[in-house]
């Protein structure tokens, strides 16, 4: 059996072998998929274990590789010590411990998300993104009328009906009002784009009984429920109950 290391970068990875007690270096391979296949179809072998780092795409890495080998290790790089404080750091003493971290059985396993808590968490985040993208485009609209001493909007919400219709009658220079409509045009896109997602988010929710038990908690919503479940994954995956970390 042999415990290869991968030290992955956006475009490759280094690797280490550990084999017979020995670790030696086994240069660098691209990450597109075609190339890991390719590499896997030439190199691996069935009873091979490989570790690599949580990144941006480890886990896509991880799920190509799982089926051909015995084992797949995305290690946690909070608490894979050894790598963080190495005196020397580059990417072949990174892959070199990632191996020998894996042959002596010490490596902080991640646990890596299923297909479904996957897509939940991009629905998160993309809702996460169009909400801060909205309050930057009410910032920019309350920036400009402040600059041109425009009173505070006497209505709660300066960008509902009644708030745009106040809006209409300010005075402002004829390029700031021009700003104010780009702005304003732009949040009604993205307030489109949000009640997609909502709606995506409350499709995927509606049959998940977790994500029930969840709402019957004062002030969760359905759209927290989500977020919860997407950062957490499989809740079973945990020994205690009371800590799950």
């Amino acid at each position: 059996m042999r415990s290869i290391g991968m030290d992955v970068h956006r475009s490759f990875a280094q690797l280490a072998v550990v084999e017979d007690g020995l670790c030696r270096d086994e240069g660098q391979i691209g990450v597109k998929p075609e190339e890991l296949l390719a590499w896997a179809d030439e190199f691996l072998l069935p009873d091979d274990e490989v570790a690599l780092e949580a990144t941006t795409n480890s886990d896509a890495i991880a799920r190509m590789l799982r089926p051909l080998v015995a084992r797949v290790v995305v290690s946690n790089p909070r608490k894979t010590r050894a790598i963080a404080e190495a005196k020397v750091k580059t990417d072949k003493v990174d892959a070199r411990i990632l191996a020998e971290l894996l042959a002596a059985d010490f490596l902080p396993e991640t646990w890596v998300a299923d297909d479904q808590t996957r897509m939940r968490r991009r629905l998160v985040a993309r809702r996460t993104h169009l909400v801060k993208q909205r309050t930057r485009l009410k910032n920019q609209v309350h920036g400009i009328l402040a600059r041109n001493l425009v009173p505070t909007c006497p209505h709660a919400d300066l960008f509902s009906g009644v708030g745009r219709r106040w809006l209409a009658e300010q005075s402002l220079p004829s390029d700031e009002w021009r700003s104010v409509d780009a702005l304003l045009r732009q949040l009604d896109f993205h307030g489109d784009e949000l009640a997609d997602v909502e709606h995506d988010i409350a499709v995927d929710a509606i049959d998940d009984p977790v994500i029930a038990r969840l709402m019957t908690v004062p002030g969760i919503n359905v759209t927290v429920a989500m977020s919860v479940v997407a950062a957490v994954g499989d809740f079973s995956r945990f020994e205690d109950p009371n800590r799950l970390v």
